[in-house]
């Protein structure tokens, strides 16, 4: 046997196997890949101006790609736009605010969100298994069955 044949086989999604599920206000999310034996977890939303998501704290590093639209962290001056990569190590603490209606961005995870109070306490924890049964339980509740989501 050739070594391409013992090779574990490429994985393909379209942009249209995963739903999209509302998370509140036109905002959405859809879990495209969890191991959690990794800490990985790869999301993409669509975010509405004025969203906000709690400021966090991330135990490990994180990759973003902005499709389209435009956000920013609220303790930095630059702005994520059509295009843009990200990269965030372990330990970053920021606020992400959208700025543009229907900003499309994906994300590339390890590890979890400590997510802050004012104080800097931990008041609650985000991880890939609790965004893959969060997704899930929204994918059933939204009438979208049980989605095809990666995960190991």
């Amino acid at each position: 046997m050739s070594a391409a044949e013992l090779a574990p086989p490429a994985v393909h999604l379209g942009g249209n196997d995963l739903p999209f599920v509302e998370i509140g206000d036109g905002n959405k999310l859809k879990v495209i890949q969890v191991k959690q034996g990794e800490g990985l977890w790869i999301v993409e939303n669509i975010f509405q101006a004025g969203y906000e998501v709690q400021r966090h704290k991330h135990t490990g590093p994180v990759w973003g790609y902005t499709v389209s639209g435009a956000w920013k962290y609220k303790e930095y001056d630059y702005v994520n736009r059509e295009s843009s990569f990200l990269y965030e190590p372990a330990g970053s603490i920021h606020t992400l605010q959208c700025i543009e209606d229907d900003t499309r961005v994906w994300f590339h995870m390890y590890g979890s969100n400590l997510n802050l109070d004012d104080d800097g306490n931990v008041e609650s924890v985000a991880d890939g298994a609790g965004a893959l049964q969060a997704y899930l339980a929204l994918c059933k509740d939204q009438g979208f069955g049980e989605p095809n989501v990666l995960v190991e």
